[in-house]
């Protein structure tokens, strides 16, 4: 006859929060959506949002207000953190992208640089077959 084992939680365990000087900025904008993340310098998120997250749904989820939003709502789950200044890769063309980089100053995290990290074809896929009638 087996035993059962129970095991007590922890509960009294601190989590423990890794302050942060500087980190990297993660910005997809999309035509649909646009979602924002941020990490650190190792690539370990701290914290992130989307605007569907934040509330807006449909087509206003692409739109700069939503982005502004967005940046806000990142900011405030990684205040404990302590983050000064981020570098920021924009990925996307879609309606968000200027506001969101915007909105990081307005909410008192500094932008050292950003890069566009837009995928971009070379050559691009192969053309379908010619259509003969």
């Amino acid at each position: 006859m087996a035993k059962k084992v129970v095991r007590k939680k922890n509960k009294n365990k601190k989590k423990i929060i890794k302050q942060v000087g500087h980190g990297r900025a993660y910005v997809q904008a999309t035509f649909n959506n646009t979602i924002v993340s941020v990490a650190d310098q190792n690539g370990d998120v701290l914290g992130w949002a989307s605007a569907g997250m934040v509330g807006f749904k449909g087509p206003k989820k692409a739109t700069p207000y939503a982005a502004g939003q967005v940046v806000k709502r990142v900011v405030e789950a990684i205040k404990d953190h302590g983050l000064k200044e981020v570098t920021v890769s924009v990925k996307g063309i879609g309606g968000g992208r200027e506001a969101a980089i915007r909105a990081f100053n307005t909410n008192g995290i500094q932008v050292l640089s950003i890069k566009d990290v837009t995928p971009i074809p070379h050559n691009g896929c192969r053309p379908r077959k010619r259509r003969r009638v």
